[in-house]
C-alpha cells in the first residue's frame, strides 16, 4: 500500500537524483546547485499543501503557485529563476519517463512593474542648464550671450554646442534621435539623416519622431539664446576649416570636430561628463532631460494632453507614467509641509 509518506520519500529521492545529475553531468557550480535545491524545496512545499504528487502536477497548479509568489511580493526575476529550476527538473523527469509532459513549459513569468523614469528635480535641471564649463571655454560674454573669441576656437565650439544641446533637450523634451536629426535650415530636411530643424524666428522646432510623425515643439527663450550662440560658434569653426573640408560639413545642427553629424553615443558621453562637472548628484543622459521636461511641465500645468502632444506620444497611456512622478512630487511636498504629515509622536501626550 502506497502512503503519502512513501510518495514524499520517493519524490525527495527524485530531487536528490536530479541535483546529483546537474552537479555531475551538467557540471553546474556548487552555489547554483544549492539554489536549485532551495527552489525545488519550494515546489515540494507547494505540492504538499494541496496535496499532490510532484509527478502529477498540472499546468494550472504551477500557474496558481506563480500567482501566489507574485502576490507575496517576489520579483519577476526571482519567479523566473524559480520557474527555470522547476522547468529543468520536469524536463529531466520527462526523459526519465516519470512524467508525460512538462507542466512548467508554457507558464510565463508575471511582467515586472516598469520603474518610474528618472527625472531631475527642478533645481538640478536649472543648475545643469545654467552650467558653463570654464575649463573648456575662455571667452568673454557679450550682452547677447555670444562669445568674443580670444582663446581656443575648439573649446568655444564644444562649450557652445554642449550648452545648446542641454538647453534644447530640457526646453523642448526632444528624444536624442530627434536632437541629432536636426538640420540648420529647413531647406535641407530632405538630405541624408535630416529629421527636422529649429525655426529661431518662430521659436519652435520641427521634428520627425517615432513612426515618421512630425510635430512642432516650442523652444524657450534661454534655449534660443544658447542656439544663437552655438550657431555663431559653429559658423566660425566651419570657416576655420580648410576649403575642401568646409564644403563637406554636414548640414546637421549639431556637428562634431570633424564636421559630421553628432552621434547619439557622443551626446550621451558629453552630457554624462558635463553633469559630473556640474556637480549633479547623478550622471545625466539625454532621455533624463526629456523625462524632466515632461515631469516639470505636468507639475506646473496639470495638462496631460498637452504633455502628450509635446512629447509626440501616440498613446496617452505612455504619457500617464508622468502622473506617477507628479504624485511622487506632491507626496514629498505633503511630507515636507503638511502639519499632519509628521504628527506621530508629537501628539502622543495630548489627550482630550
Amino acid at each position: 500500500m502506497t502512503t503519502l509518506a512513501t510518495v514524499a520519500v520517493d519524490e525527495s529521492l527524485l530531487v536528490e537524483r536530479y541535483l546529483e545529475y546537474v552537479r555531475v553531468e551538467k557540471r553546474l557550480a556548487a552555489r547554483t546547485v544549492e539554489l536549485y535545491a532551495l527552489d525545488l524545496q519550494k515546489l515540494i512545499d507547494y505540492a504538499d499543501k494541496l496535496p499532490v504528487a510532484l509527478t502529477v502536477v498540472q499546468n494550472q497548479h504551477v500557474r496558481r503557485w506563480v500567482a501566489h509568489m507574485h502576490a507575496s511580493g517576489r520579483s519577476g526575476r526571482g519567479i523566473a529563476l524559480i520557474l527555470s529550476a522547476w522547468r529543468g527538473f520536469y524536463a529531466w523527469l520527462g526523459r526519465m519517463g516519470r512524467v508525460a509532459c512538462n507542466p512548467v513549459q508554457d507558464v510565463r513569468t508575471p511582467k515586472a512593474a516598469k520603474p518610474l523614469p528618472k527625472a531631475l528635480g527642478v533645481d538640478e535641471a536649472v543648475q545643469f542648464a545654467n552650467y558653463e564649463n570654464s575649463q573648456n571655454e575662455s571667452c568673454s560674454r557679450t550682452n547677447d550671450g555670444t562669445c568674443s573669441l580670444n582663446a581656443s576656437e575648439e573649446a568655444i565650439f564644444l562649450e557652445s554646442r554642449d550648452h545648446a544641446m542641454v538647453e534644447l533637450l530640457y526646453s523642448s523634451g526632444l528624444r536624442v534621435a530627434e536632437l541629432i536629426g536636426l538640420n540648420v535650415y529647413a531647406s535641407t530636411v530632405g538630405s541624408a539623416q535630416g529629421l527636422g530643424w529649429v525655426d529661431l524666428e518662430q521659436a519652435q522646432a520641427e521634428v520627425c519622431g517615432k513612426g515618421s510623425k512630425w510635430r512642432a515643439v516650442p523652444v524657450g527663450r534661454l534655449a534660443l539664446q544658447a542656439l544663437q550662440a552655438w550657431l555663431q560658434a559653429r559658423s566660425v569653426f566651419v570657416a576655420s576649416m580648410p576649403g575642401a573640408r568646409a564644403t563637406q560639413v554636414s548640414p546637421a545642427l549639431f556637428i562634431g570636430r570633424n564636421g559630421t553629424r553628432l552621434t547619439a553615443q557622443a551626446v550621451w558621453q558629453r552630457l554624462r561628463a558635463r553633469s559630473v562637472q556640474a556637480g549633479l548628484s547623478a550622471p545625466v543622459h539625454p532621455h533624463m532631460l526629456r523625462h524632466s521636461f515632461a515631469s516639470h511641465l505636468l507639475q506646473s500645468s496639470g495638462d496631460l494632453r498637452a504633455v502628450q502632444e509635446l512629447l509626440g506620444h501616440a498613446n496617452i497611456s505612455t504619457t500617464q507614467v508622468y502622473t506617477r512622478l507628479d504624485f511622487q512630487h506632491l507626496a514629498k511636498a505633503y511630507d515636507a509641509a503638511h502639519p499632519r504629515a509628521h504628527s506621530k509622536g508629537k501628539d502622543k501626550g495630548n489627550k482630550t
